[in-house]
């Protein structure tokens, strides 16, 4: 499937191209720009394509992943826990470090050889524990780290799911994204490397992607640091609304 293929077939009008011949900045009309100017009313948004989706990738949800009564996260260490996911060489490393900044340790998750990164971060008025799991391409795992990356999102239970992708590849990134949505993940979508996509002329709609999807999503590049402000915003107030019901639920 083409680069409009995925993105175009279920989200109509998300992704368009500049037509350049050149991919340095200077020829893109525009490259500074990350959202369309097209300010039209998107159609309402249509459940059907998620699960058909999931019927294509034959998503089976893991059981007990939406029961709000399971261990939570912040039983582990004391902090919510934030988790970021993606594919490898998209940026997801340098994204962490610039959540994180210095201070991280890097171990063997339990009963493998495959290292965890995992640091802390203040965003808003809370302290985090910010986790990068190793890449995976699937909830449905063919490798140790893939199977590392989805016991951590299932097992620890993280206040919220950042998935991190290459703005420029995002038909290829977008069925991980619907099956973290599937599962009940909570998500929020990184488009990163936007200045990579804009260079060959593409411009995403970030707009009407986070209508269409029902998450945050926020466009960044990562080793300038552009966007990243925006994203931790975005992050704090995704991971505070989940504990907000967690303590509507622990009362009951």
């Amino acid at each position: 499937m083409g680069a409009e293929g995925l993105t175009d077939s279920l989200f109509p009008g998300i992704l368009s191209y500049e037509r350049v011949a050149l991919v340095t900045p200077n020829d893109v009309p525009g490259a500074t720009s990350m959202i369309s100017t097209d300010t039209a009313p998107a159609p309402t948004k249509s459940p059907s394509r998620l699960e058909a989706m999931s019927r294509v990738l034959g998503l089976v949800r893991p059981r007990g992943g939406g029961s709000c009564h399971g261990p939570a996260s912040a039983e582990v260490t004391g902090l919510a826990k934030i988790a970021l996911v993606g594919s490898p060489n998209v940026g997801k490393s340098v994204t962490f470090g610039r959540l994180t900044g210095v201070y991280v340790t890097v171990s063997n998750y339990p009963g493998t050889t495959v290292d965890v990164t995992r640091g802390r971060s203040r965003l808003g008025d809370q302290e985090y524990e910010i986790v990068d799991t190793p890449g995976m391409y699937s909830l449905l795992p063919i490798s140790e780290e893939e199977r590392v990356a989805r016991s951590i999102l299932f097992n620890e239970r993280p206040a919220t799911v950042v998935h991190v992708v290459d703005a420029k590849n995002l038909d290829r990134m977008l069925p991980l994204t619907l099956q973290l949505i599937e599962a009940g993940l909570r998500v929020v979508l990184n488009l990163n490397m936007m200045d990579e996509a804009e260079r060959l002329g593409m411009h995403l709609d970030v707009g009407k992607l986070e209508r269409e999807l029902g998450i945050p999503v926020v466009a960044t590049v990562s080793t300038t640091g552009r966007g990243l402000a925006e994203l931790k915003g975005r992050i704090h107030e995704h991971a505070g609304a989940k504990h907000c019901a967690a303590a509507l639920c622990a009362c009951h």
